[in-house]
């Protein structure tokens, strides 16, 4: 069984891998880029607002919002390299004003209280071993009447068959996967109201089937690059008809959450200025 602290690490490493850049193309999530507009529009994002994107990942999230809605954004995540090849690529983009990454973890981001208009979380949320800790730091985090966005992986209520709760997905943000509603009272415990859900199953099946065409397009072009990051192709592979067929059978599915942080919220219990 591995530990939280081992959890977190191999997910950051995984996802700080340039094969996972070459499986996955710009957008490290199902739905990507309009999902992410899409996710935008709900929280209603309006100019010169800040917004916290908590696992940023590459940064492509963090862009698009700064460009796209003018808005100011702290992007967080765990990986070093991951950090250090965001701000590289957002400062070649001439958006390095705007956006910023820091280094951090979920469950305790380094950012300030009431400091924030919206907060997002992509595809990653699933995959914190501590997902109240995350909620409260996200409630932490937002001013009076902010709004919390999450797109994420969903799984049903009987949860899912033990070949799908391995490492190997937590990494694809499977394992650890809760139904919609499940989220909703975790955020709801940590005092954001919920007010609007989305479910968009065929974001994930779509992905799904984009990475099993890129990796065996890989496989033929790039063979000596996925050896070299460790990537062991058919293994990829037969994970990702497991995965397909759990899709297919409603085992997984994939949404959009928006919740809002009340005007007279207290702060969480147990947290605490960064």
């Amino acid at each position: 069984m591995n530990t939280p602290a081992e959890i977190k690490s191999c997910c950051a490493s995984s996802y700080g891998n340039d094969a996972v850049a070459l499986m996955l193309g710009e957008s490290y999530h199902p739905g990507g880029l309009a999902l992410t507009r899409r996710l935008a529009e709900r929280l209603r994002l309006r100019s010169g607002q800040r917004v916290a994107d908590i696992a940023s990942g590459p940064g492509a999230t963090a862009r698009l919002l700064a460009a796209d809605y003018d808005v100011t954004v702290d992007g967080v995540d765990l990986g070093q390299s991951t950090v250090e090849r965001a701000g590289a690529v957002t400062a070649e983009a001439g958006l390095a004003e705007k956006v910023r990454f820091h280094l951090g973890d979920a469950e305790r981001i380094p950012l300030l209280d009431n400091t924030f208009d919206a907060v997002v979380c992509e595809c990653a949320f699933c995959t914190f071993p501590d997902k109240a800790t995350a909620a409260a730091e996200f409630a932490r985090l937002l001013r009076s009447g902010g709004r919390m966005g999450i797109t994420d992986v969903t799984v049903a209520e009987g949860g899912l068959p033990g070949e799908l709760r391995t490492v190997a997905a937590w990494v694809a943000c499977i394992a650890d996967a809760r139904p919609l509603g499940e989220y909703a009272a975790i955020l709801e415990r940590a005092g954001l109201r919920v007010v609007h859900t989305e479910v968009h199953d065929e974001a994930i099946a779509r992905m799904i089937d984009e990475i099993d065409a890129r990796l065996r397009v890989l496989r033929m072009t790039a063979s000596a690059r996925l050896a070299e990051a460790g990537v062991e192709v058919e293994a990829v592979l037969r994970y990702a008809a497991l995965a397909k067929r759990a899709v297919a059978d409603g085992l997984i599915g994939y949404a959009l959450l928006v919740a809002e942080k009340p005007a007279d919220i207290s702060e969480p219990e147990g947290a605490s200025g960064r």
